[in-house]
């Protein structure tokens, strides 16, 4: 039945977004004056629907891609009907009574509360505290831009273009924002074996124009690892009895040479009760340490060598107000981020092969709830900045489209006919269309 949480993921997910964008536009609505007739989420057949004190009906529809809050207009002859049934208030505010700057507020509501649900998700997220392992990196690639400099052992990544990373997710999104361009990507390394500190210059050149999907780190020759450096020594253990210290790094077994933490633990869990000798650098020593691993008997019956340590982690977490700093300004970096690779889309820097459409949002809501909530909750984030920003495109039918309306009408003195406004309207609907079919095929081309 795993199935099932890819549908039960996308729901929650998209309706967790919706919900609060609509619920913007709602508050402020309400806020003005204005009656609203229905606060829907969803498209369609009303699964579910119940009304409140002042008349409005709330309605779950079954088509659960976005919502609508509609509001009582006395040009509309359906909502007349309503009215003259008695399901609107006789002395029922109309929308376009409403001072034009009402009108804007009530656009701009939904797409502000999306970036207000992504500050306090963020906030969250740094408040609970996140594992992170440092962003490591064994020697280049051959052939790679990165070969191409003097960086040959393992290295940390401390800054993108001088902004400082803390995690591989931070470097992906740094890297990221080059897609497209030319120039040089500056890195900021600290050599693990020296603890030299360096900048590494990596040219591009139209980077992944025009590609869908990029590999970020090994277009460069950036092959991430765990380095065989000691995190947590556990008490009593045999790591402990040998001498064995948090910060030790370990460069070989045996006199085999070992770089990567995978590699130090196929040595330990081959060596049950086998002494080995460990060649150690600790604070610029090099030392030579014995150690016997247990004996340690695993579910099948059969029996593995275990030493007792763990890599290196460090839990990175914030206190509440720090936190809500830090949300909003990590939303701010995920909106310019957004906006900019729409840019670069639109000028063909970027393939556009990497907009994703219903399809791929429910693979990737059913995926992020299998890595963990915490995963789960950055897509969300991520995924409200989005439609924030899409929301306030200056399209018809959108959010930014009815603020360019108001707008020219306030210019005008007077509002634009409504012939003028339904072609307008029409033309965003087929926009709209052919964006949502185009990004079902990029959906579909990716899962087959």
């Amino acid at each position: 039945m795993e199935w099932l949480q890819y549908p039960l993921a996308f729901l929650l997910l998209l309706g967790v977004i919706v919900v609060f964008h609509e619920f913007g536009h709602f508050i402020v609505a309400r806020r003005s004056g204005v009656h609203v007739v229905r606060f829907s989420v969803g498209f369609g057949r009303p699964l579910l629907r119940w009304s409140d004190r002042h008349g409005t009906e709330f309605v779950l529809a079954a088509i659960p891609f976005g919502g609508y809050v509609q509001m009582y207009d006395d040009r509309d002859p359906v909502v007349n009907a309503e009215a003259v049934e008695g399901s609107v208030p006789k002395d029922a505010l109309g929308y376009t009574h409403l001072s034009p700057l009402w009108r804007i507020a009530i656009s701009l509501a939904g797409p502000i509360a999306n970036f207000i649900l992504a500050i306090a998700i963020y906030a969250a997220l740094f408040m609970a505290g996140t594992l992170q392992f440092t962003p490591t990196f064994s020697g280049a690639e051959p052939g790679s831009v990165l070969a191409q400099t003097d960086v040959t052992a393992p290295f940390e990544v401390v800054s993108v273009d001088g902004a400082s990373v803390q995690n591989y997710q931070d470097i992906a999104m740094g890297l990221g924002d080059r897609l497209g361009e030319s120039g040089d990507i500056v890195l900021g390394i600290v050599d693990l074996a020296s603890n030299r500190s360096s900048d590494v210059s990596l040219p591009i050149t139209n980077w992944h124009q025009g590609v869908g999907e990029p590999d970020l780190f090994g277009s460069l020759g950036l092959r991430p690892m765990r380095p065989s450096v000691v995190g947590q020594v556990v008490e009593g253990s045999a790591a402990a009895r040998a001498g064995l210290q948090s910060g030790d790094w370990i460069v070989g077994v045996d006199g085999e040479p070992v770089s990567q933490w995978t590699d130090w633990v196929s040595y330990i869990v081959n060596s049950p009760d086998r002494e080995l000798l460990f060649e150690v650098r600790r604070e610029g020593r090099t030392l030579f340490i014995r150690v016997v691993p247990e004996a340690f008997t695993v579910d099948d019956g059969s029996t593995i060598g275990r030493l007792g340590v763990a890599p290196v982690r460090e839990k990175v977490q914030y206190g509440v107000f720090k936190a809500i700093q830090l949300g909003a300004v990590k939303t701010w970096d995920m909106t310019v981020m957004t906006l900019s690779m729409m840019k670069k889309m639109i000028v063909g820097s970027v393939s556009a092969e990497n907009l994703v459409g219903p399809v791929g949002i429910v693979k990737i809501a059913g995926d992020s709830v299998r890595v963990g909530w915490q995963f789960f909750l950055n897509i969300m984030a991520l995924m409200s900045v989005s439609l924030g920003v899409l929301n306030l495109l200056p399209i018809p039918m959108l959010d930014g489209g009815h603020v360019v309306f108001t707008t020219l009408e306030m210019l005008r003195g007077k509002p634009l006919s409504e012939r003028l406004q339904m072609s307008v309207m029409q033309i965003g609907i087929l926009l709209l269309g052919a964006v949502m079919i185009f990004v079902t095929y990029n959906d579909l081309a990716r899962l087959l």
